[in-house]
């Protein structure tokens, strides 16, 4: 088995021993990601909206330095701080896959990193 890891140069900094992204056997592995701005570095704190869309563009920008896209995500976990939340994540979420949305976790989390409300990670198809 192959496995290659890797950094996308316009994603947001790691905050740990962490890889954004790990290529296996045709899959591209999307380590969790919130709504940290890959410019600034800061964690946006927003509205749910707000951090689901930045959650999901650092997602594709990860995939799209591993050679995929979110056309080809086949899989999403999605973390809520609140499951109250889920209708406001849900509707930006439904843009991003508007046609075949990909098989998807949606699960309370007690508390995630730095007070953010989403945290989301994917597995996609490569090539």
């Amino acid at each position: 088995m192959s496995r290659i890891a890797g950094m996308a140069p316009n994603g947001p900094k790691a905050v740990g021993p962490y890889s954004h992204y790990v290529v296996a056997n045709g899959f591209v592995f999307v380590s969790g990601m919130g709504p940290m701005d890959p410019a600034t570095g800061t964690i946006n704190l927003g509205t749910v909206a707000e951090q689901t869309r930045l959650a999901l563009d650092n997602v594709a920008t990860i995939l799209a330095a591993a050679g995929s896209s979110m056309a080809q995500v086949c899989r999403c976990g999605v973390f809520l701080a609140d499951m109250a939340d889920f209708p406001e994540m849900n509707a930006v979420y439904a843009e991003y896959f508007p046609e075949n949305p990909p098989a998807r976790t949606t699960i309370a989390a007690k508390a995630l990193p730095a007070g953010i409300s989403v945290e989301i990670d994917a597995i996609a198809v490569v090539g």
